[in-house]
């Protein structure tokens, strides 16, 4: 059996009256004028002060209804580093506050999805939806019955929503003038074939910034695939440049995980990086700072983004999701130099 709970201390926590708590906790908040943010508060610190624990045990039905408790963040897979290093940091933030966290993986194919929506109510308070996890029809189906959630890394351009979002603009115009500090003037932009039409604005983004710089040759798009033979990727595109007449002098890696392909292609052609070839990535992945020739990368402020979504979502479910002011917040990130760029 856990410490016995006392209104009191609840009390003295959140430099309330100990009558505030024990309207709240009696079902009586209504009745009385009470504040839902001023409920959620005291709802929140009794849960995780073991409230509902301790009349649990005494086989005591509450008053008042416990919420889950739980934020539930939706991705579309688990293979994707962004997850593995942001999910400590929120699950950090949120039981700072007295919340669980719960990562879910949602197949885009999966048409059931979309019917368990009114029964995640039963376990999670609010939802975190990540990249394409937020598609129109999740969103529409959210917002028509104020379940609180916010979208992560991932721009909604038909409505104000609540959203945490990497600075692609700031993060593409950091790369496009440490290209042109170290003078490079053929530049291929390596992305993903199958997710091209998702990474268009980042694309678009990263041309643009470098397309302003002067006397550089305009940027060419390779779109990188797996081979219909095998399960490797398919780099005859790519080969292509790496000779005249175009020659390539950086490599611009739209995602991590084309990086470790692109070295390996690289090193059997026996070009070194960076003093034949430069190489940037636009995402940080696992091990860059180790490679043979590590790698200089954009990187997410994590924890920031962590804190602030976790305000964020903590607010629309304080409000019941029917808050009235929708913030996008665009963090910006941090340009990690290494030696397979040119500059040690």
């Amino acid at each position: 059996m856990g410490k016995k709970f006392k209104n009191k201390d609840l009390a003295a926590k959140l430099g309330v009256s100990g009558t505030l708590v024990s309207l709240v906790l009696n079902n009586k908040a209504d009745l009385h004028g009470i504040r839902k943010d001023t409920q959620e508060k005291v709802l929140a610190l009794a849960r995780q002060m073991g409230y509902f624990s301790s009349i649990a045990e005494k086989n005591i039905v509450s008053p008042v209804e416990e919420t889950p408790g739980v934020i539930g963040m939706v991705v579309p897979t688990l293979n994707d580093p962004f997850v593995m290093g942001i999910a400590p940091f929120l699950q950090k933030a949120f039981a700072g506050i007295g919340f669980g966290f719960s990562v879910i993986t949602k197949d885009p194919d999966d048409q059931r999805f979309e019917r368990m929506i009114g029964p995640f109510r039963k376990f999670f308070s609010g939802l975190i939806l990540l990249g394409e996890a937020g598609d129109e029809l999740t969103i529409r189906n959210l917002r028509s019955t104020d379940y609180p959630f916010i979208l992560l890394e991932k721009t909604h351009r038909t409505g104000r929503l609540n959203s945490v979002n990497t600075d692609i603009t700031a993060g593409a115009q950091m790369i496009a003038n440490h290209v042109q500090k170290l003078g490079y003037k053929n530049i291929v932009i390596a992305v993903n074939h199958r997710s091209v039409r998702i990474d268009l604005p980042v694309i678009n983004e990263i041309e643009d910034a470098l397309c302003h710089i002067p006397d550089i040759n305009k940027p060419v798009i390779v779109e990188l695939d797996k081979s219909i033979s095998n399960d490797e990727i398919d780099f005859t595109q790519l080969e292509t440049f790496l000779r005249p007449p175009f020659r390539a002098d950086i490599i611009i890696s739209l995602h991590a995980n084309l990086v470790y392909p692109i070295m390996g292609l690289l090193q059997k052609r026996k070009l070194r990086v960076p003093q034949d070839i430069a190489l940037i990535s636009f995402e940080e992945g696992t091990g860059f700072d180790l490679m043979s020739s590590p790698v200089t990368c954009l990187r997410k402020p994590l924890p920031g983004i962590a804190t602030k979504a976790a305000n964020m979502i903590w607010s629309e479910i304080k409000n019941s999701g029917k808050g009235k002011f929708k913030r996008q917040v665009n963090v910006i990130p941090e340009l990690v130099i290494r030696n397979s760029c040119g500059t040690l």
